[in-house]
């Protein structure tokens, strides 16, 4: 019995190698003879990309088959990368299995630009090309530069970075990451709002991402206006509301100074005077310990004054600027939050002590 095994083991070890040698000489070989050539799209194209579009062609890639041998279809990816950067750390736009075009909607090559670390709304150069590969073996075709615009579909932002942040609570001082953030309306918008503490006479710039790597806005030719390319802008200390529109046609800034009280029927001074919160940079929250009164209403104000006030419209806990009055259900000693850390998110509670 043993006998026969060790035959059945060595014919299949035979028939194995056999299998292997015929398949082996049957393969045809593989060898790049001749690149892709890139057809379309050509040089100093340009594509403003829109959500309202994904799904539509911007480009359709067209270019000649490679050749690897009689026989033998390559597989295709279309490569982008910034302009002057030698295709050193390309992202693949899309893939083929051998076909010689393919159509690409702007939602496609907005990823793709983005994964790059593009800057939504803002046009870039990039350089495409096709590579053409069989396993290990690729050719790469001629490239061709393209503009580019991107968009997204996430509200931007803008980080507030300077000589500020560690005396205030924002971590370590001109780290845009660890700076207080400015929110647009939404996608595609320019105008920004947040709000920032200064610890300290401060110097600051304002980042179009959590890093410098984007575009750094500073003081333009004078205090209100903003330039890509200009100073720090200066503040004195205390606590502010920062507004910013970056539409290369107006860039401006505005700081106005905002001590928050309450006032309000509910209060004990009414709706004669305010009564002052407190900020605390360690939670980044303003707060008072106040008796308050049932049946009766408040409002958070900057200032001493009207011209800055939030309101709860539709009594969810979240703050409209100039909305409605809140109303106090019981009677008795509350503290009372306000967060404006948020940008555009601003919250307060009222907790029965």
């Amino acid at each position: 019995m043993k006998t026969l095994r060790n035959s059945i083991i060595a014919m299949c070890a035979l028939f194995a190698a056999s299998c292997t040698q015929d398949d082996v000489e049957d393969r045809p070989v593989v060898e790049g003879i001749d690149a892709p050539v890139l057809v379309a799209p050509e040089a100093g194209n340009s594509y403003v990309l829109s959500p309202e579009t994904m799904d539509l062609q911007a480009e359709r890639f067209i270019w000649t088959a490679a050749n690897f041998g009689e026989g033998i279809i390559p597989s295709y990816d279309i490569e982008i990368d910034f302009a002057g950067e030698n295709f050193d750390t390309p992202v693949v736009v899309a893939s083929t299995p051998g076909d010689t075009q393919i159509s690409v909607s702007h939602n496609v090559l907005n990823t793709a630009v983005l994964s790059l670390g593009a800057t939504p709304f803002v046009g870039a150069n990039f350089d495409v090309r096709i590579k053409a590969y069989v396993a290990d073996n690729v050719l790469y075709s001629n490239s061709a530069e393209i503009i580019v615009t991107p968009y997204t579909t996430e509200t931007p932002r803008l980080w507030i970075a300077g000589d500020f942040q560690a005396a205030s609570g924002y971590g370590a001082d001109w780290t845009p990451g660890d700076g207080p953030q400015l929110l647009a309306t939404g996608y595609g918008d320019t105008h920004f709002e947040g709000y920032v503490y200064f610890a300290n006479a401060a110097e600051f710039k304002l980042t179009s991402q959590a890093d410098w790597n984007g575009t750094n806005y500073g003081m333009g030719a004078s205090a209100g206006t903003l330039s890509d390319a200009g100073g720090n802008i200066t503040s004195t200390a205390g606590y502010y509301k920062v507004t910013a529109n970056t539409d290369p046609e107006v860039l401006t800034y505005t700081l106005t100074a905002a001590n928050w009280g309450l006032i309000g029927s509910a209060t004990p001074t009414g709706w004669d005077s305010d009564t002052d919160l407190v900020y605390n940079p360690e939670t980044k929250k303003w707060t008072v310990t106040i008796a308050l009164t049932a049946g009766n209403e408040i409002k958070f104000r900057a200032n001493d004054d009207w011209a800055l006030n939030y309101g709860d419209t539709g009594a969810d806990g979240s703050l409209n600027e100039g909305g409605d009055n809140i109303a106090v259900a019981t009677s008795g000693t509350y503290l009372v939050t306000l967060d404006l850390s948020n940008p555009r998110d601003y919250t307060y509670s009222l907790e029965l002590q």
